[in-house]
């Protein structure tokens, strides 16, 4: 694959289905207009997909109960709003036009009306007073910790709150339903019409990491609280019989981190008046899924008859699994494969019985599948992919580690990039990614691992690197690495470290005490400092804390940036002026410390993108990302 080929990838997002009828979006980079365009596409038993819409951004397709109507999201120009049309065909209609879009449409059993969240801004913020510019509006007064996020900004001043709208009136209007200094999320009706479930913070609270499912009348009212959590509620499913499920964590005070998902059941109690009912009044979840062994994505469950599909992290999978009805604390190896053995789920529904999902492998973003193989193929047209090979290790303290090579065609020996994960509870493995195929593409072999640290291999594995960050997961990565050196196709005297976030820590974090190891490296979006990033990150406020611990001295211990001396390789600083997850402050102090030391390093700077940039920045900055890297390794790896 070639840089340029970014525009060839056809991303399937969402999947929805009734009958015969079954939608997807489809969405691809666009580098004439550097913009993301995507449709509609209707998906036949036999034959190629067909187009449904003709929009330049529709998405999140989602059909009625009775199958008469499809409600989307149509960006335009400006932010997606609410669109619906008859499932026949025709021309889409608006039913919302906020000022901040809406998100994707929740259909009630009455196949009318529809729930959705979209962000409202408070008054004379972010163009809602004529003729005054973001610059030139009043200052912003800030009391809580948690008053922006990555990918969206300020989210004090622009809460995300709950609408229904009538999507069949002659005139749609949308009414709020809540209000009040916090988010929710996830919304589901209840099979009666009367409330729609949400996950939001505890008591209200916009400032806690902790999070409950609320029950908020559709009529309107205040929100009720109907489950407590132990930890976290995501993604409630409301069920015929009176209960929900949802998925959730455990987890006290600021210990939010590395903690599997897993699958609950609890008793939906809709009583009260508002969120003021105590934890001892509302009915508390039930773990279905062994805390330990099954990690589930943050896709919302889906019940069938015999039990609930989830998706679960699996040693660099994500499969669909069913948990069996009557399941209790079942660990995975008592869940049933349905999809996603090699490759990775990226969404999933049902009609009925019959199962449909968007599933990624290593030679496609993502094709329509379901339990009987593939209905698509939106990446056919996709040239020189490179296959993965699965590698194990033994590590330093004889822990087993788990990762994969990329070989570029030819026999080599081949120059070697060790591209490390983000996270770090995050993990390489069977979906598509571009940066593998490029890189191979261009000949050089890659070496993917998950070290401890990772998720998908339980939640020991993943909890193991809390306080001790640099340690066991360093010791793994180049376990790793040695293991795919020993190969004949991997030159062993031209090898490069790169990875971004956590990857971009571990990058400089290697280069500060293994850098005779390698010709250079390529450090991006990284955290270099805890102690700053406790201040400056969006989450830093208990991230850092959570993974390092709250000594000062502790967390400059785990900090490559008071190690930069050490660092004498060509030292490559990468990162987004507009990233506040690991904020450009990370890159800067890194860099100035490289420069005064006489290390050779650069520092690449893309304006206006935040932490996401590789996976969904504007399509020129990716390709010129792209470029940018291969320029670097062809310079340090030749």
């Amino acid at each position: 694959m070639r840089p340029e080929d970014l525009a060839l990838l056809n991303v399937p997002g969402s999947v929805t289905r009734h009958g015969d009828l079954l939608l997807v979006d489809v969405a691809r980079p666009d580098l004439e207009t550097d913009a993301y365009s995507g449709s509609l596409w209707r998906v036949p038993q036999d034959g190629p997909p067909v187009r449904f819409t003709f929009g330049d951004r529709d998405s999140a397709p989602r059909i009625s109960p009775d199958g008469a109507w499809v409600a989307f999201l149509r960006a335009g120009d400006g932010s997606p709003q609410l669109h619906v049309m008859p499932t026949g065909g025709g021309e889409g209609r608006p039913v919302t036009d906020l000022p901040l879009g809406a998100g994707v449409p929740v259909w009630a059993p009455d196949s009318r009306r529809i729930a959705f969240v979209a962000r409202v801004a408070e008054p004379g913020r972010y163009g809602t007073e004529k003729g005054v510019s973001a610059e030139a509006e009043a200052p912003r007064r800030i009391t809580g910790l948690h008053y922006r996020t990555e990918g969206i900004g300020f989210t004090f001043d622009r809460r995300q709150s709950l609408f229904v709208v009538n999507a069949l009136a002659d005139i749609p209007v949308p009414v709020r339903l809540t209000e009040g200094p916090y988010d929710v999320d996830s919304p589901y009706w209840t099979p009666d019409g009367e409330h729609v479930l949400v996950s939001a913070p505890r008591d209200l609270d916009g400032e806690s990491l902790h999070t409950d499912v609320y029950a908020v009348p559709a009529g309107g009212g205040a929100p009720v609280l109907a489950v407590r959590s132990d930890g976290s509620a995501e993604h409630p499913v409301a069920l015929p019989g009176g209960e929900v499920l949802y998925l959730g964590t455990e987890f006290s005070g600021l210990d939010a981190v590395a903690h599997n998902v897993g699958l609950y059941r609890a008793p939906l109690r809709i009583t009260g008046e508002a969120a003021a009912e105590t934890a001892a009044e509302t009915a508390a979840g039930t773990r279905l899924t062994e805390e330990e062994s099954v990690d589930c994505e943050p896709l919302p469950p889906v019940p069938l008859r015999d039990g609930v599909l989830v998706a679960v992290r699996v040693r660099g999978a994500v499969e669909l699994r069913l948990v069996p009805s009557g399941a209790l604390d079942t660990p995975l190896e008592k869940l049933v494969p349905i999809l996603g053995e090699r490759a990775s789920v990226k969404f999933f529904t049902s009609c009925g019985e019959q199962v449909v999902a968007v599933v990624s492998t290593p030679a496609s973003p993502g094709e329509v599948v379901t339990p009987d193989g593939p209905l698509t193929d939106f990446s056919g047209t996709l040239a020189g992919i490179s296959p993965l090979l699965e590698i194990t290790a033994v590590s330093a303290d004889g822990y087993p580690v788990h990762g994969w090579l990329a070989l570029p065609e030819g026999e080599g020996p081949h120059p070697v990039l060790l591209n490390v994960h983000g996270g770090p509870f995050h993990q390489h493995g069977w979906a598509f990614l571009d940066e593998t195929q490029v890189y191979t593409g261009a000949g050089y072999a890659v070496v993917l691992p998950n070290p401890r640290g990772s998720s998908g291999y339980g939640q020991a594995h993943g909890r193991s690197v809390i306080g001790a960050l640099g340690t066991v997961d360093a010791d793994d990565v180049l376990a790793l690495l040695d293991a795919a050196l020993e190969r004949p196709e991997c030159d062993a005297g031209r090898v490069g470290v790169m990875g971004g976030s956590y990857g971009g820590f571990m990058t400089s974090w290697l280069a500060t005490r293994h850098g005779d190891r390698f010709r250079a490296a390529w450090s991006e979006r990284a955290v270099n400092a805890w102690d700053s990033f406790t201040g400056s990150s969006d989450i830093g406020w208990f991230f850092a804390e959570a993974y390092c611990g709250p000594d000062i001295e502790a967390q400059r211990a785990m900090s490559p940036l008071y190690r930069a001396d050490r660092i004498t390789l060509p030292f490559a600083v990468v990162h987004s002026e507009e990233d506040i997850r690991c904020p450009v402050e990370q890159a800067q102090r890194m860099f100035v410390a490289l420069r005064r030391n006489g290390t050779p390093a650069e520092f690449l700077l893309f304006p206006g993108e935040g932490h996401e940039l590789s996976r969904g920045g504007r399509p020129k900055h990716r390709l010129q990302r792209f470029e940018a890297v291969l320029e670097w390794w062809s310079r340090h790896l030749s």
